[in-house]
C-alpha cells in the first residue's frame, strides 16, 4: 500500500472527474490520501472532498503565500477547526522566499501560530519551505525549544543541511516528483541520505508530475512513480519502499485510520 501524503484535491483542476481520479489512485495501490488546506477561508471545500471518500483525510492551515490575506495567525481558530475527526494535520504553513507573495514577517507569524496549534492538538505540522533554509531552521529550532511537536517538510527541495537539521528534531522529509527531474541530482543525494524511517512520499498534485508523467496534471496515482524512483535510488524493491513509507506515514499521522481500523 502507498500513501499520497500531500495533494490538493479541492483545486478546480479535479472537479470534473474527482471520482475517476480517486479510482485511479486506488487502482495504483494508493490506500490513503491527505488533501491539504492552503486557505482557511476555503476549508469547507477541502472538508467536503475528505468527507466524500473514506480513504481521504484533510488538514487545516494557511499557505505562506496567503499569510497576508488569511487568518493564519489565529491559533485558536485553527485548533477549533482541527477538532473535526477528518482533520489529521496542521498546515500547510511555513516560509516561501522564492515568490514572497506575503511579507516575510507575516509568513513567520503565521508559521509560529500553526506550530502552536500543532502543539495544542498533537497533530503533525505540514511545512512548506522554499529558499528560506536559514530562517526555517532557526524558527523550527526555537519553537521546538518551547515544546515538542511532530511534522513533515513536504515536497522537499531544500539543502541537505536543512534536511539533517529537521531529522535531528524528529521531523520527517517528504519527497515529490521533483526527485525524478533531470536537474535534481542534489535532491537525489539528499534523499539517499535521509534515514529510511523519516521518509514519506507525495504528489503535491495537481503540481509537479513525476517522470514519466511530467508535463501532465499530477494526481495521487502518480505517487507510484515517485516511490519507484526513491526505491531505485535507495536499492530497495518498490514493495519494500511502499511498506516503509506507509509505516512512517501512520506513525506521523496518528489520527488517520489504518485499513484494518476503517
Amino acid at each position: 500500500m502507498l500513501v499520497d501524503s500531500h495533494c490538493h484535491l479541492d483545486f478546480p483542476e479535479f472537479a470534473p472527474e474527482l471520482d475517476a481520479v480517486v479510482a485511479r489512485a486506488r487502482a495504483a495501490g494508493v490506500g490513503r490520501i491527505v488533501t491539504i488546506c492552503t486557505r482557511i477561508s476555503k476549508f469547507d471545500q477541502v472538508l467536503k472532498v475528505a468527507e466524500r471518500f473514506d480513504d481521504i483525510c484533510c488538514t487545516v492551515g494557511v499557505h505562506p503565500h496567503e499569510a497576508a490575506k488569511e487568518q493564519g495567525e489565529d491559533t485558536a481558530r485553527i485548533v477549533e477547526i482541527a477538532r473535526n475527526p477528518k482533520v489529521v494535520g496542521i498546515g500547510e504553513t511555513g516560509l516561501d522566499y522564492y515568490y514572497e507573495h506575503s511579507p516575510r514577517d507575516r509568513q513567520a507569524a503565521s508559521f509560529r501560530a500553526h506550530i502552536a496549534a500543532a502543539r495544542q492538538t498533537g497533530l503533525p505540522l505540514i511545512v512548506h519551505t522554499r529558499d528560506a533554509d536559514d530562517d526555517m531552521a532557526a524558527i523550527l529550532a526555537e519553537e521546538m525549544g518551547k515544546g515538542a511537536f511532530s511534522g513533515v517538510l513536504h515536497c522537499f527541495s531544500s539543502s541537505r543541511q536543512l534536511a539533517e537539521k529537521a531529522v535531528e528534531m524528529g521531523l520527517y522529509i517528504s519527497l515529490s516528483g521533483i526527485l525524478t527531474f533531470k536537474k535534481a541530482d542534489a535532491l537525489r543525494a539528499t534523499a539517499k541520505a535521509v534515514p529510511l524511517d523519516r521518509l514519506l512520499v507525495e504528489t503535491d498534485a495537481p503540481y509537479l508530475a513525476p517522470v514519466p508523467m511530467r508535463g501532465k496534471r499530477n494526481e495521487p496515482a502518480f505517487v507510484a512513480h515517485t516511490a519507484a524512483a526513491v526505491a531505485e535510488l535507495r536499492g530497495m524493491t518498490p514493495a519494500d519502499l511502499a511498506s516503509r513509507t506507509t509505516e512512517n506515514f501512520f506513525r506521523l499521522f496518528t489520527r488517520v485510520p489504518k485499513p484494518e481500523e476503517a
